[in-house]
Order: structure tokens, then C-alpha cells, then sequence
């Protein structure tokens, strides 16, 4: 049984975001968890916060125990920009791309 969770429109780069998912592709929630809480970033409390609520959709839907789930996928999709423009000389003008990003867990029990 896989259990998912979404943040959607984190106002973050998905290529920034992409640096902390791969940490903890693949771990179990308790080590991923102990990863984002010493990374020195707001983008890991981002993730750790999504990587909490999958473990608790697990917990409260499925009564699966939390201390045997495994983070077995873990994405950082692009979201809609917000297209910003910035005046330059000559009466020019220059694109700013605000760039945000959809964060999706999926945690499952490991087999023993």
C-alpha cells in the first residue's frame, strides 16, 4: 500500500527543491526526517513537512505504523511561473520568471 502527500505551489525553484528531495529518496521517514532537520535550508522544513504528512495520511488513514514506512518516491514537479517584466534601457524591456514548484511524497511499509 503507497500513501502519498502533495505541497502544491511552493513559491521555490524546482531545481533548488530537486537538491533536498534527492537526500532522501529511498530512506526510511525517521532517517529522513533526521536529514531535513540539520540541512541548513527553509527549502528542507518545506519538504520535512511533506515527508510528515504523507507518514501521518499512513498513520491515520491506512493505520500503518510510522516506524516502518520508507519513502519510496519523492518529486519536485514545475508549477505555473509568474511572468514578471523589468524595464531596461532604451525603453526595453526584460522577462523575470518567478519560478514555484509541486512537491509529491510517497511513503509504503517495508517488507520484512
Amino acid at each position: 500500500m503507497e500513501v502519498r502527500a502533495i505541497a502544491k505551489n511552493t513559491g521555490i525553484s524546482p531545481s533548488k527543491v530537486r537538491l533536498y528531495v534527492d537526500m532522501v529518496r529511498g530512506k526510511k521517514v525517521d532517517e529522513a526526517l533526521a536529514v531535513l532537520k540539520f540541512a541548513p535550508s527553509p527549502i528542507a522544513r518545506v519538504v520535512a513537512k511533506v515527508v510528515k504528512s504523507a507518514t501521518a495520511n499512513a498513520e491515520n488513514t491506512f493505520q500503518m505504523d510510522p516506524a516502518d514506512l520508507r519513502v519510496v518516491r519523492i518529486f519536485a514537479d514545475e508549477a505555473p511561473r509568474l511572468k514578471r517584466y523589468r524595464p531596461r534601457a532604451r525603453g526595453r524591456a526584460s522577462p523575470i520568471l518567478k519560478r514555484s514548484s509541486h512537491i509529491t511524497v510517497v511513503v509504503a511499509e517495508m517488507e520484512a
